[in-house]
């Protein structure tokens, strides 16, 4: 299996939508920085007692909302990549088990999302204390204990999504129908959840959706939702998307020719 994961990452780092995907993860530290200047200046401009009650999104806000699908997009063009060069033809007679091969790609996928999430969540929360130093912004300058939750339930989301993508990009096999899949699952079906379905289901889907079930794996939902999951069963159901695209991709790629 070794050699297999060698052969995959030596795939994965190859592809040049690899490298955009990291000057994209760099562009959204930017921004994660932008976002710490403006609140340290509207912080600046307030009077003491507006600053006692004052509430901003944390430092990592920018990254969170966008790493996700950079992470999806990976996963998608981890296998699409090679339908679309006719090299998967290549990959499935060096690796006659199809489901060995694209659980390979898992791996390597997985593992790359996980790096790349905790270094950029990190680097985005730390960049962020420095750059509002003593101001007393508190979503700025959580303990450890209660930031090391919330950065591992993002990576979570961030591992999930990419290994959605890969699921997705193999039952496809089409680059932009995987991409317009995950974005659809993690931008469009909230807001239509949030937009179309008659109170209290809107709440009740809401909190199915991963990126509601990251949220609450952390315990960070706040009055988000009436009525959260347990985060062991929210961490299972968010993990349970993934499962269930890698599932449907393992299925294509095993009944269909490349």
């Amino acid at each position: 299996m070794i050699p297999l994961l060698s052969a995959e990452w030596l795939k994965l780092r190859s592809v040049r939508s690899t490298w955009l995907n990291a000057v994209a993860v760099a562009v959204l530290l930017a921004l994660c920085g932008l976002w710490s200047f403006a609140v340290a200046e509207i912080w600046d401009g307030r009077s003491p007692a507006e600053r006692a009650t004052m509430r901003a999104a944390p430092p990592e806000y920018p990254m969170a909302l966008a790493l996700p699908l950079c992470a999806g997009v990976l996963g998608v063009l981890a296998v699409t990549a090679e339908h679309a060069t006719g090299m998967i033809r290549a990959s499935v007679a060096a690796v006659p088990r199809r489901g060995r091969l694209l659980a390979a790609k898992a791996g390597v996928v997985a593992a790359v999302s996980l790096a790349v999430g905790l270094v950029a969540f990190t680097a985005a929360a730390l960049l962020g204390r420095l750059v509002v130093g003593g101001r007393g912004v508190v979503e700025f300058h959580r303990s450890v204990g209660e930031e090391a939750p919330w950065i591992a339930s993002l990576c979570l989301l961030v591992v999930v999504s990419a290994l959605v993508g890969l699921g997705l990009g193999a039952a496809l096999r089409s680059t932009a129908g995987g991409v317009t899949a995950v974005a659809a699952l993690l931008f469009v079906l909230p807001t239509l959840v949030a937009t179309v379905a008659p109170d209290p289901w809107d709440g009740r889907i809401d909190r199915l959706l991963p990126t509601s079930l990251f949220a609450q794996v952390a315990g960070r939902t706040g009055t988000l939702l009436k009525d959260p999951l347990p985060p062991a069963v929210a961490g299972v159901l968010l993990v349970g998307y993934a499962a269930a695209a890698l599932a449907a991709g393992v299925l294509v790629l095993t009944r269909r020719d490349v």
